[in-house]
């Protein structure tokens, strides 16, 4: 089945980037962009979406939450804007938004609510309703990756074709895997794995391969995610499931970043700083 819609959990209180999170969204806060020879600062949500939809997505799901009504004012047609920008000289930012609201009117778009921050497999649970019995991309909204060419989708759609997996995701090799979902893996071509294990945050990392946010998945993952168990006051997590997939001898695959691709990451203070040296580069 073809792969057409996108869901792209935003429901994170970014606490550790107060008190900038205060009053707009993490997902909201500006990376670099290089327009015409010129610099620019577009939110981060507005570069996935673009990115995504050049890709060929048309689909798209938004999980959102308390204090995330500026994303979706930011995804509504304001001709006013765009016609005070040109009166006043501001012609680059004028097309790159009429652009923008091209695409935006171009694609058919969902906003979700996770009313209470209960994790981040519960935000993927709540778009059962927009995904149905369909595969979907998965990707984090305070995750990038930051590429010269095409977005790393096509890789990934190849893979996950390729394998006839019922998950593929991303990889990045990391320093101190502690902090991330690690996995334990075979390597079946170059900077692709077989998935034979996969932990969140654990204390004994069994490699230095990390999930970055960006998935394939088929429908067995909500099915998967309804039949996790979580304790009262805990978070769901989707690591949980994909788990739950491995053990069960579902097909799993990771796929590594390759050269020239840089995984954006905007979830603390350093790796924002990270991320604005990483965009201020001339480069898309």
């Amino acid at each position: 089945m073809k792969l057409r819609k996108v869901v792209i959990p935003a429901a994170g209180l970014g606490t550790r980037l107060l008190p900038a999170t205060k009053a707009q969204p993490k997902e909201m806060l500006p990376l670099f962009t290089h327009v015409g020879g010129r610099t620019m600062l577009k939110p981060l949500l507005h570069v996935v979406f673009e990115r995504l939809f050049e890709a060929g997505f048309r689909e798209f799901c938004f999980i959102t939450g308390r204090g995330k009504r500026a994303m979706e004012d930011y995804f509504t047609l304001d001709n006013g804007m765009i016609k005070f920008l040109g009166k006043n000289g501001h012609r680059l930012a004028a097309r790159e938004l009429s652009r923008f609201y091209r695409m935006v009117d171009d694609a058919q778009i969902v906003w979700l609510n996770q009313p209470e921050p209960r994790g981040f497999g519960d935000a993927v649970q709540r778009a059962y309703t927009f995904t149905g019995k369909e595969p979907f991309l998965l990707h984090n909204g305070d995750t990038y990756i930051h590429s010269r060419g095409d977005y790393c989708v096509r890789r990934l759609r190849g893979v996950h074709e390729r394998y006839n997996s019922e998950v593929t995701f991303l990889l990045e090799r990391v320093k101190d895997p502690k902090h991330y979902g690690v996995i334990e893996g075979v390597p079946v071509e170059r900077r692709v794995f077989r998935v034979e294990g996969i932990e969140e945050k654990p204390l004994r990392p069994k490699s230095d391969l990390a999930v970055v946010g960006v998935y394939i998945l088929n429908p067995s993952v909500m099915d998967a995610l309804r039949r996790v168990k979580v304790r009262r006051g805990e978070e769901k997590q989707l690591t949980s499931a994909i788990k739950m997939l491995v053990k069960g001898g579902a097909s799993v695959y990771g796929v590594e970043l390759q050269r020239g691709e840089t995984h954006i990451d905007i979830g603390n203070p350093e790796r924002y700083w990270a991320a604005l040296k990483a965009t201020s580069m001339k480069w898309r």
